[in-house]
């Protein structure tokens, strides 16, 4: 029951957003242990960027915070890669916790959407 309902708003997210290559989509993934993302280019089917949780060093911090650190990180890695504004897709997650604090951390990092 909360599969479906999970899958039915990733389904209604998917068909409304689409990455190109100025603009990628971040999609996330979000597991019980681990979190993690990817910018892809849906024009070329590419993905151009992936990270995920286990990257980061000292994961003694709450999930919410690593979820955090990490977007603090991928914004990094995007800048470098000359990637400043993304469409975010939350993969049908609700917008909150994890998911939010990843958001906020690309946010600070210095990334738009």
């Amino acid at each position: 029951m909360k599969e479906d309902l999970q899958i039915r708003r990733k389904s209604r997210v998917r068909a409304k957003i689409s990455g190109t290559a100025d603009r990628p989509r971040a999609s996330v993934f979000r597991s019980n242990s681990s979190m993690y993302i990817q910018f892809v280019d849906d024009e070329a089917s590419k993905t151009l960027l992936s990270f995920d949780l286990r990257k980061i060093k000292g994961k003694s911090k709450s999930r919410v915070e690593a979820a955090e650190q990490m977007g603090k990180e991928v914004a990094k890695i995007a800048t470098k890669n000359k990637i400043s504004k993304i469409v975010f897709d939350r993969s049908g997650y609700k917008y909150h916790g994890r998911v939010k604090a990843l958001a906020d951390g690309m946010r600070d990092g210095g990334l738009s959407f």
